[in-house]
């Protein structure tokens, strides 16, 4: 989020502040900072008078936003049922209270260190400093009336997004929307989810109402055109509008706001309005497009000489700030390329699970279980979608360009007793993927030394994806369309289809609304595999305890002279542990036991 090619022109005012003033401003901290540090010899008027200045202060906001691949430098943020290591994840063994490395520890850091970014201390944080900029308007005179909508925007997306980030993985929370002080009563209850959801809808839907569609088109932009891309926008405010509705429409939130497991139809309409608005917009001004299928990879990785160049081209929303450009290689190789190609940290490596690949459809648009999809068993990767082949690393595909190593090395050997396969360093499931870590990262090629990837937190087809499912929950049928958008639900998924070189939907799969929500779900899985949603998609659908998604499996077999597979056997790795307990996150007993309307959630 922070400008990739140069800061604010107030740069020195983001650190000063950050080491005089802000360090004093994590949730736990009460008092007035002006009365804290007494080496702080800027002023409140010093800080919040100006645009440049506030903006600023609005400034670390950004830098509270958690990257998902590099915090703990290490990428565990897979919860669900798309991959394997070679030690077994806490979360598949059903223990949701080992949290450290993406979730909880550390402090509420806001450095250029991104390894100790943690999504509890840093949303917390960043929900206080949304709160106190807003309760210091009134200070930003020397400012224009876009200047200011444009700080107060700002603030009220990051005071809705950070609740909407911490109430996705722990259910209903106390919504602060004050600057708590050491005299106010603290004993704050947690709300349902429905609730906190509605108050952080408020706060997005204010903001969009606030912020631009495009920071370079507008006055308060022009000091820093060009560099405003990783701006909170209108398209921000309202794509997490539409999200936080949507997922309060879910059955898993809607069960536990009013008892009953299906879909709110009211807020899916709601969320779809939000959705339409912003697909509009972005038809209307070309704010964001949809990477062509030719650059898809470009919204993961990029080559970079400077290794400053960020991925996301013209479809990702919302992206991580930049903290350390290095840490693509030690974060993404180190989880997903395997040991003999300098990967791997020695001992481990995160494969794609095979019940996962079976989401791939074939080339024909079918998936590989429908009887008229041409899918061998005996075959399984020939004819495959173009996704398939651009996520997934095969037996015999090559793995480095250079000559230099023996065949067994540069071409991948994932057979049984194959030089990549085995349970140390290697795939223990006949797999690895390639979504962020691209050939050509290896000690050999060494192409990662000109490499960045991210991992988007919102993209385009996230919001056509969710679009579709808002007006199929709200409305009732595939061809339905939310009131002021001409697309329908259908041809919103067609259009993600048609971009990866698949046509349209059978006609058997929008025949009803049971079967058009099955490819919903399996088109979520493919086009956002990887990328963090999954372990939230199947809680909010109540899908994470059915057994098809708990069985993780590995696909063992022998090459035949042809290179071919043969002897194929798909063998249960591990089934994870999933309980009704498992919706959602324990808290941390230390939170707990501090006042009675905080209470544990359910079977923690």
């Amino acid at each position: 989020m922070i400008l990739i090619f140069k800061r604010l022109p107030m740069k020195h005012i983001i650190y000063k502040i950050s080491y005089s003033l802000l360090l004093m401003l994590i949730i736990s901290s009460c008092e007035d900072y002006l009365d804290k540090s007494p080496e702080a010899n800027i002023t409140e008027k010093e800080v919040y008078g100006s645009f440049t200045s506030f903006q600023g202060f609005v400034e670390e906001m950004y830098n509270c936003v958690t990257d998902y691949n590099k915090a703990g430098a290490w990428n565990l943020y897979l919860f669900a049922d798309e991959t394997l290591n070679n030690y077994p994840y806490s979360f598949d063994l059903g223990n949701y209270w080992d949290q450290s490395a993406l979730l909880y520890g550390t402090t509420a850091n806001t450095d250029n260190e991104p390894r100790s970014k943690r999504i509890w201390p840093l949303c917390w944080y960043g929900i206080r400093k949304a709160n106190l900029g807003l309760s210091k308007l009134d200070l930003l005179t020397d400012a224009t009336q876009e200047e200011k909508d444009f700080i107060k925007g700002q603030c009220l997306f990051f005071r809705g997004w950070f609740h909407f980030e911490l109430m996705r993985y722990w259910g209903g929370l106390p919504y602060i929307d004050t600057v708590l002080v050491a005299t106010d009563d603290l004993s704050l209850p947690r709300l349902s989810y429905r609730e906190t959801a509605l108050k952080a809808a408020e706060d997005l839907k204010a903001a969009a109402k606030l912020l631009p569609v495009d920071w370079d088109k507008s006055v308060a932009g022009k000091p820093t055109l060009g560099n405003n891309h990783q701006r909170i926008t209108k398209i921000h405010a309202l794509g997490y509008l539409g999200k936080d509705l949507l997922y309060a429409a879910s059955p898993m939130m809607n069960e536990e706001s009013t008892g009953k497991a299906v879909f709110d139809s009211e807020l899916c309409q709601q969320a779809a309005d939000a959705f339409s608005e912003l697909l509009k917009l972005c038809d209307e001004t070309g704010a964001y497009k949809l990477q062509p299928w030719a650059t898809w990879t470009d919204n993961f990785w990029v080559w970079s000489a400077s290794n400053r160049t960020l991925p996301g081209g013209s479809e990702v929303i919302m992206y991580p700030a930049i903290l350390e450009y290095s840490r693509s290689r030690w974060s993404a190789v180190n989880g997903t390329v395997p040991v003999a190609l300098g990967g791997g940290m020695q001992k481990n490596v995160e494969v794609p699970t095979h019940n996962f690949i079976k989401n791939y459809a074939m080339a024909n648009g079918l998936p590989i279980d429908d009887p008229h999809s041409g899918y061998n068993p005996n075959d399984p990767w020939t004819g495959r979608e173009p996704r398939f082949y651009s996520d997934i690393i095969i037996d015999g595909d090559q793995l480095v360009y250079s000559t230099a190593p023996p065949a067994s090395v540069r071409f991948a050997e994932l057979y049984n007793g194959g030089s990549y396969r085995s349970t140390v360093g290697n795939s223990v499931t006949g797999y690895f993927y390639k979504r962020f870590s691209p050939i050509g990262c290896n000690s050999w090629d060494n192409k990662w030394a000109s490499w960045q990837c991210y991992i988007p937190y919102l993209r385009l087809a996230d919001i056509y994806l969710m679009y579709a499912e808002a007006v199929l929950q709200g409305y009732g049928n595939p061809s339905s369309k939310a009131p002021n958008y001409s697309l329908t639900a259908e041809q919103a998924l067609n259009i993600i289809r048609n971009r990866a070189q698949l046509p349209d939907l059978d006609a058997r799969y929008t025949s009803t609304k049971e079967a058009f929500m099955g490819e919903i779900i399996r088109e979520r899985a493919v086009e956002l595999a990887f990328e963090a949603h999954r372990f939230h998609d199947l809680r909010r659908w109540n899908l994470n305890g059915e057994m098809k998604y708990r069985e993780k499996t590995a696909i063992d077999f022998d090459r035949g002279p042809n290179g071919k597979p043969i002897n194929l056997q798909e063998r249960i790795v591990i089934t994870r542990v999933v309980e009704k307990k498992h919706n959602w996150l324990p808290f941390q007993v230390k939170f707990t036991t501090l006042y009675p309307e905080f209470p544990q959630n359910p079977g923690w």
